[in-house]
């Protein structure tokens, strides 16, 4: 069986939350975060980044292994959300993601496939799971706004001075706030930027594929990617925001030749060794939060 198969079937079934158990609630919300991440993986032409197609400007990793990871991490989601709805502090949940963190890499041989991921969709999970517990209906908004009030200065005073992480080495180079400062503002790209462009492009186009793509390019667009820092400095971010808003610009998704205008750009991406990483992350997060 491939590994694309061995992803359970109602893993992507369109989901619809129950009321009753915190734990039929966590494993539906385990089911939207697992669903929203394939759909992002599965994306393609994306500029610079792995899709079925090919590995973009990633020399060691592939779709099988993001499907891998995907695997490792099917049962974090559900977990973490099961433990937010305790209303726990910060510590418990990067405990979970420090440990969920490790099974990734044990899937993958040690890539980071899933790290954003785990940080930002992990914490939606858990302020989803706080909201349930408490008994309120909820939408994508009071769940960002849920992981600021909880969680926020945590997040932020967590950050290591000392770290060597990529994300880290750009906020010192360039100042950039990175995931860290997404989260703890309540992800506001993945509200302002991420769902108005989704769901204004599927309304257009009646295509979730096309609206998850034009999503990604409003947030290339507009998000200071830590990952085009990292690979580009403040060129190659300034290149890849300009191609996007180009692409836009010429209609997007909705413009005839779309296709392969995003196929001119992933080669460029591709040719320069750009992968926006970042907004891949905050698609994702933006996927996640309209299915709730």
């Amino acid at each position: 069986m491939s590994d694309a198969l061995a992803l359970r079937r109602d893993d992507f079934r369109p989901a619809v939350l129950p009321t009753a158990s915190v734990e039929g609630f966590a494993a539906r919300i385990g089911s939207l975060a697992i669903r929203a991440l394939y759909r992002e993986v599965a994306l393609s032409p994306k500029p610079g980044l792995v899709s079925p197609a090919d590995s973009g400007s990633h020399t060691d990793m592939d779709f099988r292994t993001f499907v891998r990871s995907l695997q490792s991490l099917r049962d974090y989601f559900p977990e973490i959300a099961r433990v937010g709805a305790a209303s726990p502090s910060f510590e418990p949940l990067r405990q979970l993601g420090v440990a969920a963190e490790a099974k990734m890499l044990q899937a993958t041989g040690g890539i980071n496939t899933h790290r954003g991921a785990i940080f930002n969709i992990g914490l939606l999970c858990a302020a989803a799971g706080a909201l349930h517990a408490e008994g309120r209906d909820f939408a994508a908004t009071d769940v960002c706004v849920e992981v600021t009030r909880r969680w926020g200065a945590a997040i932020l005073g967590s950050a290591s001075p000392a770290s060597h992480s990529h994300g880290a080495e750009v906020a010192r180079r360039y100042g950039s706030g990175g995931a860290r400062r997404e989260a703890a503002d309540g992800f506001p790209a993945a509200l302002e930027v991420g769902l108005p462009a989704y769901r204004e492009a599927l309304r257009l186009t009646g295509d979730p594929q096309r609206a998850a793509l034009q999503c990604l390019f409003a947030l290339i667009a507009r998000l200071e990617d830590t990952n085009l820092l990292w690979r580009g400095g403040p060129e190659g971010l300034a290149f890849a925001q300009w191609r996007a808003l180009d692409f836009l610009a010429a209609g997007g998704v909705a413009a005839d030749g779309w296709e392969a205008r995003a196929q001119q750009i992933h080669r460029e991406f591709v040719a320069r060794n750009l992968s926006p990483g970042g907004s891949a992350d905050l698609l994702g997060v933006t996927l996640f939060l309209d299915a709730l």
